[in-house]
């Protein structure tokens, strides 16, 4: 087997199994010290541990160091700069989430602070002049963005990122899942590409993602928190720059921008910012929306499930909005077969 895959496999499944012993202990720990939220989808107070997202990050952060130290080990340079910037850019954008998540939601860091913090966390990209400044931008053609591209084109893309992919959530598993789709397809699209680092690095985020979710997983014994989608919206952002692939990494936020158009449309008709993502329960456990107008793909969701079965129950609503993902994903994986990506 190629140490490239051999590596990124070790590393990825040992950060997989640390993720598995530490997200018990953590959904413990919390319980105990009252770090809990409550479960919106679910009639009464349901509480469930916040913040296990911490955990995938921590994994994530050891699996690279991890990676690293096989390439030295054997007597290979690997990619010592760029991993220890990806890893301290991870690092960096998950303790914002984390100290959001502590604080309290609704009461945490305010949202103008958290994206102006995200700026300097882009810096460990911006010192090593992460990615290159030549794009191909739809409908303009090759560009070369000189010295804008590691100053301000990466800072706005991993700000962007962080805060978009918040966008998506609200429900059992739903933040994790759309986690998961976007580094399982990133790893395929770059492993179809031949570019090692951003295989390497999407597929070792990959499995403690995936066994994060059989703790966030419908019904939810723990939340990811602001700490897990600040640090993985930043990290596939870096992951994306870092094997110049942005036309992918965008066409996969597809479901984002239009979560984005949605909201501002809702916003404009309602004329209120107020707006939550979450469904409101029946007697039954089913969902329904909160309003005549939809602004998330769940809400979106839960209307065509109505429509179609009579009931929306939350883990169908995650299944469908992750299956908008897994479309998008594919559809961006036959363009690149055709070298249209």
């Amino acid at each position: 087997m190629d140490k490239t895959i051999l590596f990124a496999l070790v590393s990825g499944v040992i950060g997989g199994l640390i993720t598995y012993f530490l997200v018990p202990l953590w959904i413990g720990v919390a319980r105990k010290n009252g770090l809990l939220g409550r479960d919106m989808n679910k009639n009464g107070n349901v509480l469930v541990a916040e913040a296990g997202g911490i955990w995938v990050i921590v994994s994530a952060a050891f699996s690279l160091m991890l990676m690293q130290a096989l390439y030295t080990y054997t007597g290979s340079d690997g990619y010592p700069t760029r991993i220890y910037a990806l890893t301290a850019l991870l690092l960096l954008s998950a303790l914002i989430g984390f100290l959001d998540d502590i604080l309290g939601w609704k009461k945490g860091v305010p949202r103008k602070i958290r994206v102006l913090a995200l700026v300097p966390v882009s810096l460990p990209l911006v010192v090593i002049k992460a990615g290159t400044s030549t794009m191909d931008l739809p409908f303009i053609g090759v560009v070369d963005l000189g010295i804008l591209y590691p100053l301000v084109l990466v800072p706005i893309g991993i700000v962007g990122a962080a805060n978009g992919f918040n966008m998506i959530g609200g429900f059992n598993g739903l933040e994790a899942g759309m986690g998961f789709l976007l580094m399982l397809f990133t790893a395929i699209y770059a492993y179809m590409n031949n570019v090692s680092l951003a295989f390497q690095a999407s597929l070792i985020m990959v499995f403690p993602i995936l066994v994060f979710l059989l703790y966030n997983w419908y019904p939810a014994r723990v939340f990811p928190g602001n700490t897990f989608t600040y640090g993985l919206g930043a990290y596939y952002a870096s992951v994306i720059i870092m094997g110049n692939m942005e036309k992918f990494g965008l066409f996969l936020f597809i479901p984002y921008f239009v979560k984005a158009i949605m909201y501002l449309r809702a916003v404009i008709v309602l004329g209120t910012t107020k707006l939550e993502a979450f469904g409101i329960p029946r007697d039954d456990g089913s969902l329904k929306t909160p309003h005549h107008i939809i602004y998330s793909w769940g809400q979106l969701g839960i209307r065509l499930l109505e429509k179609i079965k009579g009931r929306a129950y939350e883990w169908e609503v995650v299944l469908f909005v992750l299956s908008i993902e897994v479309v998008v994903g594919l559809l961006a994986l036959f363009l690149a077969y055709i070298d249209v990506l």
